[in-house]
C-alpha cells in the first residue's frame, strides 16, 4: 500500500496492500479500503465505509458511514471482469449510498464528476455517467446506464430507468418515475414522469438572463406544443432558426441527437 506520511488512518480501519491514500486523507473507524482503491488529496472516509473494485476517488471528496462504493454490479451478467468507478473531486456521499462500477457491455466505467452531493441512500447503477454539479436528493435511484447532465436535481424517491438521459440543468421531481428522456432545462414530474415545463428556478439561480430564459421558452413551445410535424421535425425547424450556441440550441441538440428511449413530454 501506499499511504500518505499526511494521512491519518484510524487503527481499526483495514487498508489492504496496493491500496492508495492521498496525503491529508483521513480514514475512520472500521473502514474498509480495498487493494486497487485510490483516495486523492484531503479525501474523508467515514466509520464503516465500504471501497472495493477499481475505485478512483478524486480529491477533497466525503464519504460518510455506512457507504458501500466500488462493489461488483448488481448486473447478472457480470462475469468478475476488471471495469473501473471514477469519483470527481469535492463530491459528497451521505450515509448508505451505494455505487458500483461499469461493465463490460456498458463500457466499463462507471463515472461521477466534480462537487456533486448524494444525499442519504442514493444509488448509481453499473455504467451511469453523471456530470458536474449534480444533487441527488434522499433515495434517489439510477438503474444501469443512465446519463445525467451538469447542474440536474434529482427530487427524492425519484428513479431513472437504465439507458434514459437526463438533460442538463433538469429537475426530476421527488417521487418521479422517469423512464424516457428528459430534456436539458427540463422539468419532470409523475409516477411516470411528464415534462411539466422548463426549470425556471434552477436557470435563474444559475444566472441565466431574461433574453436567453425568453429564447428557450419560445423553443419549447415550437417543440413541444407546436401543431404540425412530429417532435423531431419540429425541433428540426427550431434548431434552422438558431444563429448561435446557447440553451436553445443544447435543447434541440439533445434531441436531434436521440438515444435509445423515447423523450418526456407535456401531458395532454
Amino acid at each position: 500500500m501506499a499511504i500518505a506520511e499526511t494521512a491519518h488512518v484510524h487503527p481499526t480501519a483495514i487498508v489492504e496492500d496496493g491500496a492508495v491514500v492521498g496525503d491529508r486523507t483521513v480514514i475512520g473507524p472500521y473502514a474498509i479500503v480495498g487493494p486497487e482503491v485510490t483516495l486523492g488529496a484531503g479525501v474523508r472516509i467515514g466509520a464503516h465505509v465500504m471501497l472495493d473494485g477499481v475505485t478512483d476517488i478524486g480529491a477533497g471528496s466525503e464519504i460518510y458511514p455506512f457507504a458501500s462504493i466500488g462493489t461488483p454490479p448488481q448486473d447478472l451478467k457480470f462475469g468478475g471482469e476488471r471495469t473501473r468507478l471514477e469519483i470527481g473531486e469535492n463530491v459528497r456521499i451521505r450515509e448508505h449510498v451505494t455505487m458500483n462500477p461499469g461493465t463490460e457491455g456498458g463500457g466499463g466505467v462507471t463515472r461521477v464528476g466534480d462537487n456533486c452531493l448524494f444525499m442519504v441512500g442514493c444509488h448509481v447503477a453499473h455504467d451511469c455517467i453523471v456530470g458536474n454539479n449534480v444533487i441527488a436528493a434522499n433515495n434517489a435511484t439510477m438503474a444501469g446506464h443512465v446519463e445525467v447532465g451538469d447542474f440536474v436535481v434529482l427530487g427524492g424517491i425519484s428513479a431513472i430507468h437504465q439507458f434514459a438521459r437526463i438533460g442538463a440543468h433538469a429537475m426530476v421531481g421527488g417521487m418521479t418515475g422517469v423512464e424516457r428522456d428528459v430534456i436539458p432545462y427540463g422539468s419532470v414530474t409523475g409516477n411516470r414522469a411528464h415534462l411539466a415545463g422548463l426549470n425556471m428556478v434552477g436557470m435563474k439561480r444559475r444566472g441565466f438572463d431574461r433574453p436567453q430564459i425568453h429564447a428557450l421558452r419560445a423553443a419549447y413551445k415550437a417543440v413541444f406544443h407546436g401543431e404540425e410535424g412530429s417532435l423531431h421535425e419540429r425541433a428540426s425547424a427550431v434548431a434552422a432558426t438558431l444563429t448561435e450556441d446557447g440553451a436553445s440550441r443544447e435543447m434541440v441538440n439533445f434531441i436531434l441527437a436521440g438515444g435509445s428511449r423515447r423523450f418526456c413530454v407535456p401531458e395532454t
